[in-house]
């Protein structure tokens, strides 16, 4: 099996030894090179197609923002992991590189705790190389198998006036309840998916929409700024104690765990220290059982583009009172591993491309 070829882009060559000795390590990485800046990087690319890059973004004749709108542009197939300072500047300048297609971010080494730093570079890239070698290996198998003929389906598809009206109409016969809550669970490719989404959502939307993005304190109060200053709706990183309120977008703040209660006649966001589950905080399991507690099936599951089977459990409390599932399918997800392992479990009412999720959701809570 091809290894995956991988191209280290750092300004610093103490910052490309560190990334470099982690990386040869792994029996599927093949190490093709480094590179000090982005042009010099784009020509490495352009003699050999490495399948990802990891991607600094102070370097100096092109920055990683512009190797990565070049990157995109002529190399779409290789994916950037960018590489980033856990500072609120890091973290915005990170989240604008997400919105634009990057396919992940890793902590930059802290040179005064190398060693601990080390270790969560290794954990961070792991998960990365096992997904996008797996994601190789299949489309290998595809090459091979794709000449074998398929029968032929045994009637042909009825006309229909169109995909969107026919999903739409069978969304409305399957929401039960008034939809009261939107909850949204999401990982590796969230931000740009989100840049899809939350903007799209009107001003007048009726309910309160909970996000659970995979990500580290900092970050996710980035992402919640980034998404309010292009949407309609309000979006804001979750409060603890504060009212849930119509037409706004509570993200998860990192490391901790988000739910709802209710507290009288009303409902209140919990921001808590709970420990992780499926190694994740905040998780999107910890959040749809506390919807599917307070809501009892008046609310709406969405699944969406991530690594994992995080949610999976979470939405199997929901569906038992009675709530509806979207899940984002293969063709559009960046790793179809959250949604797939929701389609597998049963739990899905609807499969739907992530250009087509803003309006079912719109659909379902008029």
């Amino acid at each position: 099996m091809d290894k995956l070829k991988v191209l280290i882009v750092d300004d610093s060559a103490l910052y490309r030894k560190v990334l470099s000795d982690i990386l040869a390590a792994f029996p599927e990485v093949e190490l093709i090179g480094t590179a000090s800046n982005g042009k010099m990087a784009l020509e490495r690319i352009s003699k050999t197609l490495p399948d990802f890059i990891t991607l600094d973004f102070e370097m100096p004749e092109m920055d990683g923002i512009q190797t990565l709108r070049e990157l995109k542009n002529k190399y779409p197939s290789v994916k950037a992991v960018m590489v980033s300072a856990h500072t609120v500047e890091g973290a915005e300048v990170t989240m604008q590189a997400l919105e634009e297609g990057a396919f992940e971010f890793i902590a930059k080494p802290n040179t005064s705790n190398l060693g601990e730093s080390k270790k969560e570079l290794q954990a961070q890239l792991t998960t990365i190389v096992n997904t996008l070698f797996m994601k190789k290996s299949l489309s290998g198998v595809f090459r091979k198998n794709i000449s074998v003929p398929r029968p032929p389906p045994l009637t042909p598809p009825p006309v229909r006036p169109s995909a969107h009206s026919d999903i739409a109409a069978k969304m409305s016969r399957i929401m039960i309840g008034r939809c009261e809550i939107v909850g949204i669970g999401v990982s590796t490719g969230g931000p740009n998916a989100l840049t899809h989404l939350v903007p799209r959502l009107p001003a007048n939307f009726r309910v309160p929409v909970l996000i659970v993005q995979h990500m580290p304190p900092v970050f996710t109060a980035a992402l919640a700024d980034s998404l309010n200053k292009k949407s309609a709706v309000q979006v804001l990183e979750g409060v603890d104690g504060i009212q849930l309120k119509s037409g706004t977008v509570y993200i998860a703040p990192g490391g901790k765990q988000m739910k709802v209660e209710k507290s009288g006649n009303s409902t209140v966001l919990r921001i808590t220290d709970d420990p992780p589950e499926n190694n994740c905080r905040p998780s999107v399991d910890y959040m749809f059982r506390s919807i599917a507690s307070c809501y009892k099936g008046n609310s709406l599951g969405v699944i969406m583009t991530g690594m994992g089977a995080d949610g999976v459990k979470g939405l199997a409390e929901m569906k038992k009172t009675g709530t509806k599932v979207i899940a984002q399918d293969e063709a559009t997800c960046t790793v179809y591993g959250m949604p797939m392992e929701a389609v597998k479990s049963g739990v899905v009412d609807l499969v739907v491309p992530l250009d087509q999720i803003v309006d079912e959701i719109i659909s379902a809570v008029r």
